[in-house]
């Protein structure tokens, strides 16, 4: 690798190291889409919800004096309790999740997740073992890794939204308003930085093209 590369290259690989963090933080946290339902009498409890990938958590909030018919907003102080989907622990029960949304849905953005993290996996085991002499060639399949970590990441992202459109079009849910959070914020962050980060790191871990046909013939092997 050349002496103008070499910075290039540390710079794209800490930004994919923030998108891998980025990624990692959305997976296991449960904060990609609250939901409110209809609250029809002001100081009346109702009971709004926010969920991941793996789990939902409802939380039953104490209405006070508004116009707005919605519950929440989801931070108001209340008795809150989250399980696990009914699909990925049997033991648990979430009705609510089961009744308003496809199980479908679900298990999707929960595999491409993992497939995702899958891909960050190799591609750092790649990068690690590039730091070694003479195997900077490493490099390019540690990008095309991160990009498809990346692309995995927007998959996930983009059925979780398409599921939270589904249960609030549904007559047959109490939703009627949702707003996406914190972990779907990281999400698309990390399909960014993940998908771009790998792009650059192709580009740049590439080896220099000639700039004039005297380099070629000065870099070829001597005849015998």
């Amino acid at each position: 690798m050349s002496q103008t590369q070499a910075p290039k290259v540390r710079a794209t690989l800490f930004c994919i190291l923030v998108g891998i963090v980025l990624a990692l933080v959305a997976v296991v946290t449960d904060h990609w889409a609250v939901l409110s339902p209809e609250v029809e009498h002001h100081n009346a409890t109702c009971e709004a919800a926010h969920f991941g990938l793996w789990r939902i958590c409802t939380k039953r909030i104490v209405m006070s004096d508004s116009k707005d018919k919605t519950c929440g907003p989801i931070t108001l102080p209340g008795e809150k309790n989250c399980s696990y989907f009914r699909h990925f622990n049997p033991g648990e029960t979430s009705e609510i999740f089961e009744v308003t949304t496809q199980k479908e849905y679900s298990i999707s953005a929960a595999a491409i997740a993992i497939f995702s993290l899958g891909f960050i996996i190799m591609g750092t085991s790649c990068a690690l073992l590039s730091f070694r002499k003479k195997r900077d060639y490493l490099l390019r399949p540690a990008s095309l890794f991160y990009a498809f970590a990346g692309l995995c990441v927007f998959v996930s992202v983009e059925v979780t939204r398409q599921s939270v459109k589904r249960m609030i079009d549904s007559e047959h849910t109490v939703w009627i308003e949702y707003s996406y959070s914190w972990s779907f914020a990281c999400a698309c962050a990390a399909f960014v930085l993940l998908f771009l980060g790998g792009l650059a790191l192709l580009l740049f871990s590439l080896p220099r093209m000639p700039q004039n046909p005297w380099e070629s013939c000065m870099d070829a092997e001597p005849e015998h």
